[in-house]
């Protein structure tokens, strides 16, 4: 299905639920990471489990995700060029609204990398969200360094390659724009941490390369031991041994997604 993006485009989302008619599940929204899209690797499968495990499971594509109506190819480069962090969470806000009015009895977040700070950002603004999951979720957005930020300034835009693709992706400076208004406010995910009352289960590879597990333990202490629980998965990386595309999974990712259900199930009972 589609609604309207923050830009104005498609939202494109999916839906898996085990629900009969008129019954109304727990909803859990997935929300993918920088380069990332609904159908990389192993959010599907993901997806998948949650709903057989009796949740509504919701994955759709930031805006800004580059990724076209095929689901696979980063077709809408001018989208991707455009993307921020404030348009994020426009279009996570849109999603929960919408599973909101379908009558969902409570939601869940589950975030990864990127999408794990927007997910924690909007947790903490929103009271119809009850738990959250966070997987190699970032504690801050900034990866550049300020000789960077004025080369990207100066030219306009910041080229990024996916190593996956080998693609170049060029990326406005309205990112750059966007976290330099809002970075020491709206857009601090330490800062909203703190401000989190709903349980949270906070994954991080303790061998990171990407997103080093410090990110995980900052969150962890900006939340504190109350409402938290970090789970620190020894041996494995960013996507927890898991490839695109899909070529089954590994046993980190398993660990995880057992986690990931088993923390949902009882948080959102």
């Amino acid at each position: 299905m589609e609604l309207a993006g923050c830009d104005g485009g498609p939202l494109r989302i999916d839906v898996r639920s085990g629900a009969r008619l008129g019954e109304a599940r727990p909803a859990v929204v997935i929300c993918h990471g920088f380069k990332g899209f609904k159908d990389w690797g192993f959010f599907p499968h993901a997806a998948d489990r949650l709903a057989r495990a009796g949740f509504t499971a919701v994955s759709f594509n930031f805006s800004g995700s580059g990724v076209g109506a095929d689901g696979e190819t980063f077709s809408e480069l001018e989208r991707w060029g455009r993307q921020t962090i404030t348009g994020d969470l426009a279009d996570l806000a849109t999603v929960v609204d919408h599973v909101a009015a379908g009558g969902a009895p409570r939601i869940g977040l589950l975030g990864d990398s990127r999408g794990g700070g927007t997910a924690v950002l909007h947790a903490a603004r929103d009271r119809r969200v009850k738990a959250l999951v966070t997987w190699a979720a970032v504690s801050g957005y900034r990866w550049w360094s300020d000789e960077d930020a004025e080369r990207w300034r100066r030219d306009g835009r910041m080229d990024v390659v996916n190593l996956r693709t080998s693609e170049v992706l060029p990326l406005l400076s309205n990112l750059l724009d966007d976290l330099e208004a809002g970075g020491g406010g709206a857009l601090n995910i330490v800062a909203a941490a703190s401000q989190l009352r709903v349980p949270w289960l906070i994954v991080h590879g303790a061998a990171d390369e990407s997103v080093p597990a410090d990110h995980a333990r900052r969150l962890e202490r900006a939340v504190g031991p109350a409402r938290s629980r970090l789970l620190l998965v020894e041996g494995t990386g960013h996507t927890f041994g898991v490839r695109h595309p899909w070529a089954g999974s590994s046993a980190a990712f398993d660990r995880v997604l057992e986690s990931t259900v088993s923390f949902f199930s009882a948080a959102l009972s």
